[in-house]
């Protein structure tokens, strides 16, 4: 058996897979969306990962036998957004999201500091994306980018809650336009351009390659293998 995890912007999804690909249930577990001021789109992180273990609850509940019988899991989610963790990954705030269009003055911003964007991301800068809304947190809220010290995208955020690992993979990494998109690797050319290191990037992992095994405490709670 196989379970799929997908993070979306009004919910959180979840699959359980037979082998043979046939679907052996379902659940998921809504959210809502803040907008404090015109064009922000803000989530908290915790209400993910509490929506994610109530929806695998329900999933284990309707089908016990199949579930203990997980042999992978697969993450999948909105893309762009940008969960900011502070040394001891805690989350700085709330997380600013793919539809948040706040960044227009710093996607200027950072195309006249990297020149070399489009080549390098391969994309233009837009709002949506995630290196323009660290410019905005820096600008409007310097105390908080000075103790970022990583930024995950959503569903790599469940992928540390899962894991204890912060890992990516580059498909959902190029939203961010600090993926050289050719070498598949981080830039330290667009991420100084935003005043920041590969430090404080996450590890990358091919979409199809293993990139972390579950928390023993979390396998006991959900009555799975590590």
């Amino acid at each position: 058996m196989y379970l799929g995890i997908d993070l979306g912007t009004s919910e959180v999804k979840v699959l359980l897979l037979a082998p043979d690909g046939r679907v052996i249930g379902t659940a998921g577990s809504p959210f809502t969306v803040s907008r404090p001021h015109p064009r922000w789109s803000e989530q908290n992180p915790a209400d993910w990962w509490n929506g994610t273990r109530r929806a695998l609850a329900a999933l284990r509940e309707a089908h016990p036998q199949a579930f203990a019988q997980v042999r992978g899991i697969g993450l999948s989610g909105q893309m762009h957004g940008a969960v900011l963790l502070d040394a001891h990954d805690n989350v700085l705030r709330p997380a600013i999201l793919w539809n948040d269009m706040r960044a227009v003055d710093e996607c200027a911003e950072l195309t006249a500091r990297a020149p070399q964007l489009h080549r390098i991301a391969g994309n233009l800068a837009m709002p949506g994306f995630t290196a323009p809304k660290l410019l905005w947190v820096a600008r409007h809220e310097p105390q908080i980018f000075r103790q970022t010290a990583c930024v995950l995208l959503p569903k790599d955020y469940l992928r540390l809650c899962l894991t204890g690992g912060k890992v990516s993979d580059p498909s959902d990494a190029a939203g961010t336009l600090w993926l050289d998109v050719a070498k598949r690797d981080w830039s330290d050319a667009l991420l100084d351009a935003c005043n920041m290191t590969r430090a404080q990037m996450p590890s990358l992992a091919e979409g199809s390659a293993p990139s972390g095994t579950l928390l023993p405490e979390l396998a006991r709670e959900f009555g799975l293998r590590e």
